[in-house]
């Protein structure tokens, strides 16, 4: 098993896991501006398209994957979430995306498989 970044074999790693998103998010949002009526699919293309690549990664973990998107009207947008488990094997990441027309906020939850 490859070393990750806070020395843990297993550990979560988040810094690799928003490289994950951000590629996702750009492959599936891309330059496109902001569209209600594409919002549904992009949501659902954003987390499977994570999800597909995260478990690909081979590592031992179940993944939690929620996208929400938001058009730029100068709304604020809160989002926060807490969580109950290993520290030292499950983690979090949380990626904040945006274009000139919309806001994308990613979150992955990775829960280890004892």
């Amino acid at each position: 098993m490859e070393d990750f970044h806070n020395g843990n074999e297993g550990s979560f790693n988040s810094e690799e896991t928003d490289g994950i998103v951000k590629e996702c998010i750009e492959n599936v949002v891309g330059g496109d501006d902001y569209s209600a009526n594409l919002v549904n699919k992009w949501t659902a293309g954003i987390v499977e398209r994570c999800l597909g690549q995260l478990v690909k990664q081979g590592k031992p973990y179940k993944y939690i994957v929620t996208c929400a998107v938001m058009q730029k009207t100068g709304a604020g947008l809160h989002t926060a979430n807490s969580c109950y488990w290993d520290t030292a094997m499950d983690g979090s990441s949380t990626v904040r995306w945006e274009n000139r027309t919309m806001y994308c906020v990613v979150s992955v939850f990775a829960v280890a498989v004892a």
